[in-house]
C-alpha cells in the first residue's frame, strides 16, 4: 500500500475478493479506513520458530510458551495495540485463547534460517504459506530477508523471496518485508545499521517481484537516528520500524530513537516483540502504553 493510496486489500480489512472463507470461520479484524490509515502497532512473536529463544540475558526467556502466551495476551489486550505477527503454532494458542478477535493477524513465512546455522541465509520458506494465510483469513504475511553478499545462501533466499511477492500480490494480501545487509563476524550474523546499509537494503526489497503494490518494508532504525530520514528517502512504500531485544536496559533511547523515526512521512508504525514483551524493569503493559504513545 503506498501512503495516500487506496489499496483493495490493506492490513486489517475483510478478506480479498474470491478469497475463501475457512470452515467455520467469521471475519475477526477490524476495518481500517485506507484512505487514512491509522498507525499501526503489531506485537511480534515468531523468534522462537527461527531458534530464537534468548532476550537480553535471558538465554531461554522464550522458551516458557506458557509465559509468552500470557505476556502476548497483556500486550494484545492494551488499548491502541493492533495485531500480532506469529508463527502458525503461536497463532494457533492465540486463537484458541481468544485473543485474536478484533485483531490484524500477520503471519511469519520463513523460519529456515535457524539461528546460527550454515545454512542461516538460506532461509527457507517453512512457516505460512499465501495459500494459508488466503484460508485463514489473516491480514497479511511477512519474510525476512537478509543479504551478506558474501554468502550464496542469500542469493536462494532472495529469489524465493521475489516469487512470494509475486504470490501474494497475486492475492492482494500485503507483504512486509523485513531486509537487512549482514556480515559474519566471528561466526555470528550482524546487521548494518549505518544510512547507506538501510537504504540499499530497502532498494533492493522495494524492487522484488513483479509489482511493489502490495509490499510493505519493516525496517530498524538507523545506529544514528539522524541517517534515517536520508535511508528512507531511498524508497516510496509503507514503512514499519520493527523493534529488537532491548535486553540491554537502555529503554529511553530506543523509545527515543522510535520517537523520531515515527514522524518520517513514509513510517506507518512499529511491529515489536521482545522489546515489548521482555522490557528491562519487566512491566509490559507499561513497555506496550509507551509504544502506543509514541504513535
Amino acid at each position: 500500500m503506498k501512503p495516500g493510496a487506496r489499496p483493495d486489500h490493506a492490513p486489517g480489512t475483510s478478506s480479498p475478493p474470491g478469497a475463501p472463507p475457512a470452515p467455520g470461520a467469521t471475519p475477526r479484524t477490524r476495518p481500517v479506513d485506507a484512505s487514512a490509515p491509522a498507525r499501526l502497532l503489531i506485537i511480534a512473536a515468531d523468534h522462537p520458530a527461527r531458534g530464537m529463544l534468548a532476550v537480553g540475558d535471558r538465554p531461554m526467556a522464550l522458551a516458557d510458551r506458557g509465559e509468552l502466551l500470557a505476556r502476548l495476551c497483556l500486550a494484545l489486550s492494551r488499548p491502541g495495540v493492533d495485531g500480532v505477527l506469529a508463527s502458525a503454532d503461536i497463532l494457533d494458542d492465540l486463537l484458541l485463547l481468544g485473543a485474536l478477535e478484533g485483531k490484524v493477524v500477520m503471519g511469519s513465512m520463513n523460519r529456515g534460517g535457524l539461528l546460527g546455522a550454515r545454512f542461516e541465509l538460506d532461509d527457507r520458506f517453512t512457516g505460512h504459506r499465501p495459500e494459508d494465510l488466503t484460508r485463514l483469513r489473516f491480514d497479511a504475511g511477512k519474510l525476512l530477508l537478509r543479504l551478506d553478499l558474501e554468502d550464496p545462501g542469500s542469493l536462494d533466499t532472495l529469489h524465493t523471496a521475489a516469487r512470494t511477492v509475486d504470490e501474494m500480490a497475486a492475492r492482494r494480501l500485503p507483504l512486509f518485508v523485513e531486509p537487512f545487509l549482514v556480515r559474519r563476524q566471528r561466526g555470528v550474523l550482524r546487521a548494518e545499521l549505518s544510512g547507506r546499509a538501510i537504504a540499499t537494503s530497502a532498494a533492493v526489497a522495494a524492487g522484488l517481484g513483479g509489482t511493489s503494490a502490495y509490499t510493505w518494508l519493516k525496517m530498524p532504525v538507523t545506529e544514528h537516528p539522524e541517517e534515517m530520514a536520508g535511508a528512507l528517502a531511498a524508497v516510496t512504500l509503507p514503512t514499519v520500524l520493527l523493534g529488537g531485544d532491548l535486553g540491554d536496559g537502555k529503554q529511553d533511547q530506543v523509545y527515543e530513537r522510535w520517537r523520531q523515526a515515527l514522524r518520517l512521512p513514509t513510517v506507518q508504525g512499529l511491529v515489536a516483540g521482545r522489546a515489548l514483551l521482555f522490557p528491562a524493569d519487566g512491566d509490559v503493559a507499561g513497555a506496550v502504553d509507551t509504544a502506543v504513545g509514541l504513535l
